[in-house]
Protein backbone atom coordinates (compact mmCIF):
# COMPACT_ATOMS: atom_id res chain seq x y z
CA UNK A 1 0.00 0.00 0.00
CA UNK A 2 1.23 4.00 -0.17
CA UNK A 3 1.67 5.65 2.77
CA UNK A 4 3.19 9.17 3.93
CA UNK A 5 6.82 7.80 5.94
CA UNK A 6 9.51 10.08 8.04
CA UNK A 7 12.53 8.14 8.19
CA UNK A 8 13.65 11.08 10.92
CA UNK A 9 12.59 14.32 12.82
CA UNK A 10 12.59 17.32 10.41
CA UNK A 11 10.43 19.71 8.30
CA UNK A 12 7.65 19.14 6.19
CA UNK A 13 9.59 18.19 3.21
CA UNK A 14 11.01 15.36 5.17
CA UNK A 15 7.82 13.07 4.32
CA UNK A 16 8.17 10.32 1.44
CA UNK A 17 5.73 8.62 -0.38
CA UNK A 18 6.27 4.83 -0.06
CA UNK A 19 5.01 1.47 -0.32
CA UNK A 20 4.90 -0.43 3.05
CA UNK A 21 3.11 -3.40 3.81
CA UNK A 22 -0.63 -3.28 4.68
CA UNK A 23 -0.84 -3.48 8.48
CA UNK A 24 -2.95 -5.81 10.33
CA UNK A 25 -5.21 -5.68 12.80
CA UNK A 26 -3.92 -7.08 16.29
CA UNK A 27 -6.90 -7.80 19.56
CA UNK A 28 -9.23 -5.26 19.98
CA UNK A 29 -8.41 -3.66 16.42
CA UNK A 30 -9.93 -2.22 13.33
CA UNK A 31 -7.87 -2.10 10.12
CA UNK A 32 -9.55 0.81 8.15
CA UNK A 33 -9.34 1.41 4.42
CA UNK A 34 -8.23 5.37 4.92
CA UNK A 35 -10.65 7.68 2.45
CA UNK A 36 -9.93 11.07 3.95
CA UNK A 37 -6.89 11.98 6.48
CA UNK A 38 -6.92 15.66 8.74
CA UNK A 39 -4.05 17.58 8.92
CA UNK A 40 -3.02 18.72 12.60
CA UNK A 41 -0.44 20.94 14.33
CA UNK A 42 -0.05 17.74 16.24
CA UNK A 43 1.48 16.48 13.03
CA UNK A 44 4.26 18.34 12.45
CA UNK A 45 4.80 18.73 16.30
CA UNK A 46 5.58 14.96 15.86
CA UNK A 47 7.58 15.29 12.75
CA UNK A 48 9.92 17.92 13.96
CA UNK A 49 10.20 16.24 17.35
CA UNK A 50 8.97 19.13 19.36
CA UNK A 51 9.08 19.99 22.04
CA UNK A 52 11.84 18.14 22.79
CA UNK A 53 10.99 17.51 25.85
CA UNK A 54 8.53 15.26 24.90
CA UNK A 55 11.02 12.80 23.41
CA UNK A 56 12.26 12.57 26.88
CA UNK A 57 8.58 11.51 28.14
CA UNK A 58 8.66 8.76 25.47
CA UNK A 59 6.01 10.55 23.27
CA UNK A 60 7.41 11.05 20.20
CA UNK A 61 10.98 8.67 20.08
CA UNK A 62 14.23 9.79 21.23
CA UNK A 63 15.85 10.09 18.22
CA UNK A 64 13.89 9.56 15.35
CA UNK A 65 10.04 9.37 14.94
CA UNK A 66 8.25 6.52 17.03
CA UNK A 67 5.65 6.12 14.34
CA UNK A 68 7.31 5.64 10.84
CA UNK A 69 3.95 6.44 8.81
CA UNK A 70 2.63 10.07 9.87
CA UNK A 71 -1.12 11.12 10.63
CA UNK A 72 -3.69 10.15 13.35
CA UNK A 73 -7.09 11.73 12.16
CA UNK A 74 -9.07 9.27 9.62
CA UNK A 75 -12.20 8.59 8.05
CA UNK A 76 -12.67 5.81 5.96
CA UNK A 77 -14.09 1.79 5.69
CA UNK A 78 -13.58 -1.02 7.86
CA UNK A 79 -11.70 -3.65 5.95
CA UNK A 80 -10.94 -5.93 8.93
CA UNK A 81 -11.69 -6.38 12.54
CA UNK A 82 -9.26 -8.05 15.04
CA UNK A 83 -10.40 -10.62 17.95
CA UNK A 84 -12.71 -9.49 20.12
CA UNK A 85 -13.95 -6.33 18.43
CA UNK A 86 -17.92 -5.58 18.47
CA UNK A 87 -19.97 -3.49 16.97
CA UNK A 88 -18.26 -2.38 13.91
CA UNK A 89 -17.69 -4.73 10.77
CA UNK A 90 -16.66 -4.49 6.80
CA UNK A 91 -18.05 -2.41 5.00
CA UNK A 92 -18.62 0.10 8.30
CA UNK A 93 -18.29 3.80 7.28
CA UNK A 94 -15.86 5.37 10.51
CA UNK A 95 -13.94 7.45 11.68
CA UNK A 96 -11.45 8.39 14.66
CA UNK A 97 -7.93 8.20 16.08
CA UNK A 98 -6.00 6.16 13.74
CA UNK A 99 -1.95 6.40 14.05
CA UNK A 100 -0.66 6.80 10.40
CA UNK A 101 -3.38 7.40 8.56
CA UNK A 102 -1.52 9.35 6.09
CA UNK A 103 -1.72 6.16 4.01
CA UNK A 104 -4.13 3.62 2.19
CA UNK A 105 -4.66 1.60 5.48
CA UNK A 106 -4.37 2.24 8.76
CA UNK A 107 -5.27 0.67 11.93
CA UNK A 108 -7.12 1.69 15.11
CA UNK A 109 -8.13 0.81 18.12
CA UNK A 110 -11.74 -0.04 18.45
CA UNK A 111 -12.91 2.52 21.32
CA UNK A 112 -11.08 5.57 19.39
CA UNK A 113 -13.05 5.06 16.76
CA UNK A 114 -17.30 5.82 16.20
CA UNK A 115 -19.53 5.73 13.01
CA UNK A 116 -19.84 8.63 10.37
CA UNK A 117 -22.76 10.91 11.09
CA UNK A 118 -25.50 10.50 7.86
CA UNK A 119 -24.94 12.89 5.03
CA UNK A 120 -20.90 13.65 5.90
CA UNK A 121 -18.36 13.30 2.75
CA UNK A 122 -15.49 11.44 4.57
CA UNK A 123 -13.58 14.47 3.99
CA UNK A 124 -15.58 15.90 6.36
CA UNK A 125 -15.49 13.23 8.32
CA UNK A 126 -11.60 13.33 8.81
CA UNK A 127 -11.92 16.91 10.08
CA UNK A 128 -14.02 15.86 13.26
CA UNK A 129 -11.46 13.83 15.56
CA UNK A 130 -8.60 15.90 17.39
CA UNK A 131 -10.03 19.08 16.21
CA UNK A 132 -13.66 18.76 17.52
CA UNK A 133 -12.91 16.53 20.50
CA UNK A 134 -9.86 19.36 21.48
CA UNK A 135 -12.51 22.25 21.56
CA UNK A 136 -15.35 20.53 23.04
CA UNK A 137 -12.95 19.99 25.51
CA UNK A 138 -12.00 23.44 25.80
CA UNK A 139 -14.94 24.99 25.87
CA UNK A 140 -17.39 22.73 27.72
CA UNK A 141 -15.27 20.34 30.34
CA UNK A 142 -12.76 22.96 30.84
CA UNK A 143 -14.06 26.01 30.12
CA UNK A 144 -17.00 24.78 31.83
CA UNK A 145 -18.82 27.39 29.77
CA UNK A 146 -22.72 28.31 30.54
CA UNK A 147 -25.44 29.56 29.17
CA UNK A 148 -25.17 33.65 29.02
CA UNK A 149 -21.52 34.04 29.43
CA UNK A 150 -19.45 35.95 27.24
CA UNK A 151 -17.19 33.72 25.58
CA UNK A 152 -13.66 34.43 23.82
CA UNK A 153 -12.06 32.33 21.25
CA UNK A 154 -8.86 33.12 20.16
CA UNK A 155 -7.78 32.17 16.79
CA UNK A 156 -11.88 31.44 15.76
CA UNK A 157 -10.82 30.46 12.00
CA UNK A 158 -8.28 27.71 12.63
CA UNK A 159 -9.45 23.61 13.01
CA UNK A 160 -10.13 23.98 16.66
CA UNK A 161 -11.46 27.58 16.76
CA UNK A 162 -14.47 26.88 13.92
CA UNK A 163 -15.26 23.83 16.55
CA UNK A 164 -15.45 26.16 19.72
CA UNK A 165 -17.27 28.98 18.28
CA UNK A 166 -20.24 26.67 16.98
CA UNK A 167 -19.98 24.28 20.98
CA UNK A 168 -20.04 27.83 22.45
CA UNK A 169 -22.91 29.18 20.80
CA UNK A 170 -24.70 25.62 21.72
CA UNK A 171 -24.42 26.00 24.90
CA UNK A 172 -25.84 29.64 25.22
CA UNK A 173 -22.79 31.85 25.47
CA UNK A 174 -22.62 34.72 23.47
CA UNK A 175 -19.31 34.29 21.37
CA UNK A 176 -16.69 36.63 20.43
CA UNK A 177 -14.30 35.32 17.61
CA UNK A 178 -10.96 36.54 17.09
CA UNK A 179 -9.62 35.83 13.61
CA UNK A 180 -8.24 37.79 10.18
CA UNK A 181 -10.43 39.71 8.40
CA UNK A 182 -10.78 37.27 5.60
CA UNK A 183 -12.28 34.48 8.27
CA UNK A 184 -15.07 37.05 9.45
CA UNK A 185 -17.80 36.18 7.37
CA UNK A 186 -17.19 32.44 8.17
CA UNK A 187 -17.55 33.10 11.78
CA UNK A 188 -20.04 34.81 12.15
CA UNK A 189 -22.49 32.38 9.86
CA UNK A 190 -20.51 29.33 12.69
CA UNK A 191 -22.73 31.69 15.49
CA UNK A 192 -20.02 34.10 16.52
CA UNK A 193 -22.00 37.44 17.83
CA UNK A 194 -18.76 39.51 17.67
CA UNK A 195 -16.01 39.22 15.55
CA UNK A 196 -12.25 41.34 16.26
CA UNK A 197 -9.93 41.43 13.28
CA UNK A 198 -6.59 40.58 15.29
CA UNK A 199 -4.50 42.84 12.83
CA UNK A 200 -6.33 45.66 13.88
CA UNK A 201 -7.82 45.36 18.03
CA UNK A 202 -5.87 43.53 20.73
CA UNK A 203 -8.61 41.89 22.94
CA UNK A 204 -5.75 42.27 25.53
CA UNK A 205 -6.01 45.39 26.01
CA UNK A 206 -8.31 45.82 29.26
CA UNK A 207 -11.17 47.09 27.41
CA UNK A 208 -13.50 44.05 27.58
CA UNK A 209 -13.70 41.22 30.10
CA UNK A 210 -14.96 37.61 29.12
CA UNK A 211 -16.04 34.61 31.36
CA UNK A 212 -14.09 32.35 28.75
CA UNK A 213 -11.18 32.70 26.55
CA UNK A 214 -10.03 29.43 24.72
CA UNK A 215 -7.01 30.47 23.20
CA UNK A 216 -5.29 28.59 20.06
CA UNK A 217 -2.87 30.55 19.08
CA UNK A 218 -0.32 31.55 21.76
CA UNK A 219 0.55 34.76 20.55
CA UNK A 220 -0.24 36.48 24.03
CA UNK A 221 1.75 35.76 27.37
CA UNK A 222 -0.70 34.29 30.09
CA UNK A 223 0.09 37.69 32.61
CA UNK A 224 -1.26 39.56 29.68
CA UNK A 225 -4.40 36.92 28.54
CA UNK A 226 -6.04 37.58 32.37
CA UNK A 227 -6.52 41.28 31.63
CA UNK A 228 -9.21 39.98 29.60
CA UNK A 229 -11.27 37.93 31.97
CA UNK A 230 -13.57 38.82 34.09
CA UNK A 231 -12.65 38.54 37.81
CA UNK A 232 -13.91 34.93 38.28
CA UNK A 233 -12.90 33.82 34.39
CA UNK A 234 -11.39 31.01 33.00
CA UNK A 235 -8.46 31.36 30.49
CA UNK A 236 -8.30 27.53 28.57
CA UNK A 237 -4.76 27.69 27.06
CA UNK A 238 -4.82 25.34 24.20
CA UNK A 239 -0.96 23.89 23.39
CA UNK A 240 1.31 26.36 22.39
CA UNK A 241 4.91 26.45 21.21
CA UNK A 242 6.17 26.45 18.09
CA UNK A 243 9.20 24.65 16.20
CA UNK A 244 12.35 23.89 18.04
CA UNK A 245 10.93 24.95 21.37
CA UNK A 246 12.71 22.94 23.97
CA UNK A 247 8.77 22.66 26.15
CA UNK A 248 6.27 23.82 23.74
CA UNK A 249 3.08 23.37 26.13
CA UNK A 250 4.85 22.05 28.77
CA UNK A 251 6.45 25.40 29.55
CA UNK A 252 2.73 26.99 28.67
CA UNK A 253 1.32 24.64 31.84
CA UNK A 254 4.67 25.80 34.15
CA UNK A 255 4.22 29.49 33.12
CA UNK A 256 -0.54 29.12 33.80
CA UNK A 257 0.99 27.63 37.27
CA UNK A 258 2.71 30.50 38.22
CA UNK A 259 0.15 33.01 37.67
CA UNK A 260 -2.59 31.10 38.85
CA UNK A 261 -0.28 31.60 42.25
CA UNK A 262 -1.03 35.30 42.40
CA UNK A 263 -5.07 35.76 40.57
CA UNK A 264 -8.20 34.72 41.65
CA UNK A 265 -8.97 33.92 37.88
CA UNK A 266 -8.78 30.75 36.57
CA UNK A 267 -6.29 30.19 33.76
CA UNK A 268 -5.89 25.80 32.59
CA UNK A 269 -4.49 24.59 30.33
CA UNK A 270 -5.75 21.44 27.62
CA UNK A 271 -3.55 19.43 25.68
CA UNK A 272 -4.98 18.21 22.11
CA UNK A 273 -6.65 15.58 21.94
CA UNK A 274 -4.88 12.59 20.97
CA UNK A 275 -4.93 8.71 20.45
CA UNK A 276 -3.17 8.12 23.97
CA UNK A 277 -6.07 9.31 26.27
CA UNK A 278 -9.82 8.51 26.48
CA UNK A 279 -11.99 9.83 23.69
CA UNK A 280 -14.69 7.60 23.20
CA UNK A 281 -17.32 9.86 24.52
CA UNK A 282 -16.16 12.70 23.11
CA UNK A 283 -16.21 11.17 19.76
CA UNK A 284 -19.56 10.53 20.41
CA UNK A 285 -20.79 13.41 22.05
CA UNK A 286 -19.40 15.77 18.99
CA UNK A 287 -20.83 13.34 16.29
CA UNK A 288 -24.11 13.79 18.30
CA UNK A 289 -23.93 16.98 17.74
CA UNK A 290 -23.54 17.31 14.09
CA UNK A 291 -25.98 14.50 13.86
CA UNK A 292 -28.24 17.03 15.77
CA UNK A 293 -27.55 19.86 13.29
CA UNK A 294 -25.58 22.16 15.93
CA UNK A 295 -21.71 21.20 14.70
CA UNK A 296 -20.23 21.50 11.06
CA UNK A 297 -17.04 21.00 10.25
CA UNK A 298 -15.11 23.77 8.24
CA UNK A 299 -13.20 21.94 5.47
CA UNK A 300 -10.45 24.36 4.31
CA UNK A 301 -8.30 23.07 1.75
CA UNK A 302 -8.20 19.39 0.67
CA UNK A 303 -4.60 17.71 -0.68
CA UNK A 304 -3.85 14.25 -2.13
CA UNK A 305 -1.77 12.11 -0.54
CA UNK A 306 1.01 12.60 -2.77
CA UNK A 307 0.97 16.15 -1.50
CA UNK A 308 0.82 15.65 2.09
CA UNK A 309 3.95 17.35 2.66
CA UNK A 310 2.53 20.24 1.16
CA UNK A 311 -0.57 20.21 3.36
CA UNK A 312 1.64 19.91 6.85
CA UNK A 313 3.37 22.78 5.94
CA UNK A 314 0.62 25.11 5.19
CA UNK A 315 -1.11 23.96 8.82
CA UNK A 316 2.45 24.40 10.66
CA UNK A 317 2.07 28.22 8.49
CA UNK A 318 -0.36 28.76 11.05
CA UNK A 319 -3.40 30.90 8.98
CA UNK A 320 -5.52 27.81 7.59
CA UNK A 321 -9.08 27.67 7.60
CA UNK A 322 -10.59 25.55 9.04
CA UNK A 323 -9.26 21.84 8.47
CA UNK A 324 -6.83 20.91 5.71
CA UNK A 325 -7.45 17.40 4.95
CA UNK A 326 -6.00 15.13 2.96
CA UNK A 327 -8.06 12.93 0.05
CA UNK A 328 -6.53 9.15 0.15
CA UNK A 329 -8.70 6.95 -1.97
Amino acid sequence: MKAVVQERFGPPESLRLRDVDLPRPGAGQVLVRVRAAAVNPYDWHMLRGDPYAARLLGGMGLTRPKSRVAGIDAAGVVERVGAGVRGFGPGDPVLGFCPGAFAEYACASAPLLVPVPADLSFEQAAALPMGAVTALRGIRTVGGVRSGQRVLVNGAGGGVGTFAVQIAGVLGAEVTAVCSASNADLVRSLGAAHVLDYARQDFTDGGERYDVVLDNVGNHPPARLRRALAPRGVLVANGGGSPGRVFGAIGTMLELAAVNAVTRRRLRPILPATPDGPAHEDLLAVTALVEAGQLAPVVGRTFSLARTAEAVRHVEEGHARGKTVITVS
